[in-house]
C-alpha cells in the first residue's frame, strides 16, 4: 500500500503596505527566522480564532507599536517554499497612529517606491513589490 504524506497546511499570515510621504515601511526578519535577513511588508501569523484583519492590528501594534485606524484588503498571495507554504492576505493601511519602531529588535525602515528594486525580498512578497509598483507607474499611488 502507497504511503500517503499529507499536505502542508498553508501558513496564514496577515501583513500591511503602509505608506506615508511617497514611502512605504518594511521590517527585516532576524537572521534566525525563515527567510532571515530579508525585509519584509510587516505582519505576523494569524491567531486561531482572529480575521485577517483582527490579525494585522495585532501584529502591527505588537512589532512595530502603530495602532491601524483604517485598512482594506489588497490582495492575497500564495506561496510555496518548499519548506513551508503561506498565504499572505496583504492589506493597505490607509490610517494609522504612532511611530513605527522595533519593537522585537527588528530594523524597520521607510524606503521610497523606487528604492523597493534595491531590496531583498522573500519571493512571496515580490508580488506585492510588484502590484505597488505597477500602481505607481499608473498614477494611482
Amino acid at each position: 500500500m502507497p504511503i500517503t504524506v499529507p499536505e502542508k497546511a498553508a501558513l496564514h499570515v496577515a501583513a500591511g503596505v503602509i505608506m506615508r510621504d511617497g514611502q512605504v515601511l518594511l521590517s527585516r526578519r532576524h537572521q534566525h527566522a525563515h527567510q532571515g535577513g530579508l525585509w519584509e511588508f510587516p505582519g505576523g501569523k494569524l491567531e486561531h480564532t482572529e480575521s485577517a484583519e483582527q490579525a494585522l492590528t495585532r501584529e502591527l501594534r505588537e512589532e512595530l507599536g502603530l495602532v491601524v485606524r483604517r485598512a482594506r484588503p489588497m490582495m492575497k498571495v500564495e506561496h510555496d517554499y518548499g519548506d513551508k507554504k503561506v498565504l499572505l492576505d496583504i492589506w493597505w493601511v490607509l490610517d494609522f497612529d504612532g511611530e513605527a519602531s522595533g519593537q522585537e529588535g527588528q530594523l524597520v525602515q521607510w524606503c521610497s517606491l523606487a528604492g523597493l528594486a534595491d531590496l531583498n525580498f522573500p519571493a512571496a512578497n515580490k508580488f506585492i513589490v510588484d502590484e505597488i509598483q505597477r500602481l505607481n507607474s499608473a498614477g494611482e499611488l
